[in-house]
């Protein structure tokens, strides 16, 4: 294996640029934090279908099928937790540069993580989600019984039982899963996607 210094970056004719210009479209990563069962894996499947139908290039990373392949090494202590999120900020800048718009579906529990991932990114491109959801709502929820699992100690390092959730402090857009429908939640974040010009306003013109 190469040592760092001896790395170069590669340049290609086909560049970002080219890229985005043949789809119509600016490549940014949406990305959706909070508890489990808050709605995340939802809400990113509702806004990829809504972005699919009008013709926009995506890709959805969510947090179990990433764990299930590229992942799969890796536990739920802290430190694996925030290689998890090194791999995807890295993952989600390549199908960013290829023009597309990305969406990933992570817990993402620390708010460090996060930040890490953000500046890998250029300005504006880098979109937090936080899908706010209390406590008690996601536990009543428990679409997957991991929280009673861990109630019963049978899983470690559950977020917002054994180990922490930092929410965000300054997302750029928050959707409250308690009060808003899946679909209110897709149609905040998709004009969000529109009044910032990375879709176009034409493909919502029927």
């Amino acid at each position: 294996m190469g040592e760092p210094n001896n790395l170069y970056k590669q340049q290609t004719s086909v560049n970002r640029e080219k890229r985005e210009l043949m789809l119509g479209q600016r490549g940014c990563v949406l990305w959706l934090t909070g508890l489990s069962g808050s709605g995340k894996s939802t809400i990113a499947n509702r806004v990829e279908e809504i972005l699919h139908s009008r013709g926009v290039l995506t890709y959805l990373l969510d947090g179990d099928n990433v764990r299930l392949g590229l992942n799969k090494d890796l536990g739920f202590s802290a430190k694996d937790r925030q290689e998890n999120i090194r791999r995807i900020g890295e993952v989600s800048r390549l199908f960013v540069d290829s023009g597309l718009i990305v969406l990933t579906s992570f817990i993402s529990p620390y708010e460090e993580d996060r930040q890490s991932v953000r500046r890998i990114f250029n300005d504006g491109e880098f979109i937090e989600i936080y899908i706010r959801c209390d406590l008690a709502v996601c536990e009543q929820r428990d679409p997957k019984g991991l929280y009673q699992k861990a109630r019963n100690g049978e899983i470690k390092n559950f977020t917002g039982i054994d180990a922490p959730y930092q929410p965000p402090i300054t997302p750029e857009i928050t959707v409250d899963t308690a009060k808003l429908t899946v679909e209110e939640c897709a149609n905040k974040i998709i004009e969000y996607l529109v009044e910032h010009q990375f879709i176009s306003r034409n493909k919502w013109r029927d």
